[in-house]
């Protein structure tokens, strides 16, 4: 009895009170972060960022070219560039959805990380965002964005499985540095415009303003034509080469991206610019930046035609993208100017992080 007494006099513990579901044990926690890395892989992988690197170039030698300085139009040239570039990447992997699930279904849309409808999504305003950019540098830098949009579209939606792919990314490419030239060179028409010192004296008539000095922009373009060109036609093999990077079989495509390659990097190094022969010092750079283009893309593109299997036709077309780089301080470097040295050595720069890059992200 007492036994019992003492058992009903003695107070019961109290029960421990549930944890609410916010305080849970931390393994039961869902994992956030890694959820959100694997995402902004799916989304450096969509975009192809290793492959973004090679952007900047064109805007940058556009205005080397013309021996300018980098300015606001630059650098609003350089933004459009980038977003109109992306917006091709993701568009491009929309387009070929279907085929990438019989073919590569590790890319992000095949394997479910990224919807169809959030990169054509990314897509479209991407390429709104590029436009809208263009338009502040001025009516021309808007007019060849509109033609860079369009060629872009074209050539993701249609072109690319035809004979016009090649020269569809080629001009692509072409009009890219005619963007960063003309923007350059109508900022610095419009700025100094305004800083021009009023006349003294009133006149009665009005003196009309030189040629280059109406039409900064078509002056620019014709002076950076050259080479625009010749970055497109690098852009022409290595589109060429990567139509056979899924199956390989070809012979032909990585013998000529090899010749034109060397013939490339002859032309910037041995043809003389028009402003004049170049001092040792600067014939040394060009000399250097060629050859560092060559041994960029020449070896892989050798491996390539000699065993023209999947693996090595993509590593080919990997290093030919890389080596627009190079080949873009090669182009800066041939106008013999300060800004045209600091641009190239600059853009070189830029060389080791696409390395980098392409060893975790792909650019193909």
């Amino acid at each position: 009895m007492t036994t019992l007494l003492g058992r009903l006099g003695t107070p019961r513990p109290r029960p421990r009170p549930l944890a609410p579901p916010s305080a849970a044990p931390r393994r039961d926690r869902p994992r956030s972060r890694p959820r959100s890395r694997s995402r902004l892989r799916a989304w450096a992988e969509l975009l192809r960022v290793s492959a973004t690197l090679t952007v900047p170039g064109d805007t940058l030698t556009g205005a080397a070219t013309l021996g300018l300085r980098p300015n606001r139009g630059t650098a609003l040239a350089l933004g459009a560039s980038l977003c109109l570039y992306e917006a091709g990447m993701a568009l491009n992997d929309w387009a070929d959805r279907a085929e990438d699930t019989a073919e590569r279904p590790h890319r992000p849309i095949p394997s479910g990380r990224i919807t169809p409808t959030a990169a054509l999504t990314a897509a479209t305003a991407l390429t709104a965002a590029g436009l809208t950019l263009a338009s502040r540098a001025g009516r021309p830098a808007l007019t060849l964005a509109t033609a860079l949009a369009a060629t872009v579209w074209a050539y993701d939606l249609h072109l690319k499985h035809t004979r016009a792919g090649p020269a569809a990314m080629a001009t692509a490419r072409t009009l890219d540095l005619l963007l960063g030239a003309t923007a350059t060179a109508t900022a610095t028409a419009t700025t100094a415009h305004r800083t021009a010192p009023a006349p003294t004296t009133p006149t009665t008539t009005a003196t009309p303003l030189p040629a280059p000095a109406r039409h900064p922009a078509l002056t620019a373009a014709t002076t950076a034509l050259p080479a625009a060109l010749t970055l497109g036609t690098h852009t022409y093999a290595t589109t060429a080469l990567s139509r056979h990077e899924t199956h390989g079989g070809s012979t032909s495509a990585p013998l000529t991206a090899l010749a034109t390659t060397l013939t490339l990097a002859t032309h910037t190094t041995l043809r003389p610019h028009p402003t004049g022969p170049p001092q040792p010092a600067h014939r040394l750079l060009r000399t250097a930046l060629a050859t560092t283009y060559t041994r960029t893309t020449a070896t892989p593109s050798l491996h390539a035609a000699l065993n023209p299997s999947p693996p090595l036709t993509q590593r080919a077309v990997g290093a030919g993208i890389r080596a627009m780089i190079p080949l873009q301080a090669t182009l800066a470097a041939r106008n013999h100017t300060t800004t045209g040295t600091l641009t190239a050595l600059t853009l070189m720069g830029l060389a080791p992080l696409a390395r980098a890059l392409s060893r975790k992200v792909s650019p193909t």
